[in-house]
């Protein structure tokens, strides 16, 4: 692998290419838990991102890949991403793809704040007044959408989804210090498996050969587009692929509309339009700041880890 990324218009092409998968992933889950107990299908997605990890990891590093330093850490972040994953499937069961996915990305936005209260990194002006329209963008995307339509409770999971993300994030960040990052997937997706396979007989239910295609290809769709997004950041700096992330709130509109029937009204898109606006600014903002603190701005995909 080279030292420094060195081809950005490849890497910038396999970002945009991995947000699409995972806009397909958002698709094919609201799918598949119309067919299938949302337990059930977590745990079919554990099971294949652990699966795959053993089976293509496991033997050439051995025994290598389960040491760890912070074992606890590690178990917190399997916890956090099985948090945010249920948030999540139950989040795609009752909203509109592109919707939700403009909400989760807001994280980036709350990893700002995080950090503050946590690391003592000063916010400026400009940033918090991004934070505040962002937050605004989300109550304008999950307002009541039609006269005598309270706002439901699903309303809130996106956005408690946001928080569970956030802070897995800032957890990741932490480990990213001293484990190997194919220790730290591992040990998130064998968490994960434990614990879904634990309900598993209270959620079970028989599947047709095509519902376990569905399951399978949710499992397909995430890896790939992860890979891809490797890939896209070993050939480009984080700060210029970033905001090509947002590019998923796009594809997920898209996919929505063509698949679902879910065409966003003006109000919907003024509302994504903000989030996204407001993100990418604080994204900008937060590569400049990154020479002066040493502080590496969120260049995780920003709602990639709700369920992929």
């Amino acid at each position: 692998m080279p030292s420094a990324p060195s081809r950005p218009i490849q890497g910038v092409l396999f970002v945009i290419a991995a947000v699409a998968l995972f806009a397909c992933f958002d698709a094919s889950v609201k799918v598949a838990s119309a067919i299938a107990p949302v337990g059930m299908v977590i745990w079919a997605r554990y099971v294949f991102q652990v699966s795959v990890t053993a089976v293509t990891v496991l033997p050439r590093r051995g025994t290598a890949l389960l040491r760890t330093e912070r074992p606890g850490l590690q178990v917190l972040r399997g916890l956090c991403l099985l948090s945010l994953s249920v948030l999540a499937f139950f989040s795609l069961k009752v909203m509109p793809v592109g919707e939700f996915t403009a909400i989760v990305m807001l994280t980036p936005l709350l990893i700002t704040l995080l950090a503050a209260m946590t690391m003592g990194e000063r916010i400026s002006g400009l940033r918090w007044l991004l934070l505040a329209g962002g937050m605004a963008g989300a109550l304008i995307v999950i307002r009541p959408k039609s006269e005598g339509h309270a706002l439901g409770w699903e309303a809130l999971l996106p956005l408690g989804l946001v928080v569970s993300n956030a802070l897995f994030q800032l957890i990741t960040s932490r480990l990213a210090r001293t484990e190997d990052p194919a220790t730290t997937h591992f040990y998130t997706g064998l968490t994960g498996s434990l614990v879904t396979s634990a309900a598993l007989p209270w959620c079970w239910q028989a599947l047709s050969p095509a519902g376990w295609a569905l399951m399978v290809l949710l499992g397909a769709l995430s890896s790939s587009g992860h890979f891809l997004l490797i890939l896209g950041y070993t050939r480009a700096q984080a700060a210029m692929l970033t905001p090509f992330l947002y590019f998923q709130i796009v594809f997920a509109t898209l996919v929505g509309w063509v698949w679902f029937d879910h065409a966003p009204d003006a109000m919907t898109l003024a509302g994504i339009a903000i989030i996204a606006g407001c993100g990418m600014t604080g994204t900008w903002l937060a590569s400049r700041a990154q020479p002066r603190t040493g502080l590496a701005p969120s260049s995780a995909p920003p709602g990639r880890t709700k369920a992929a």
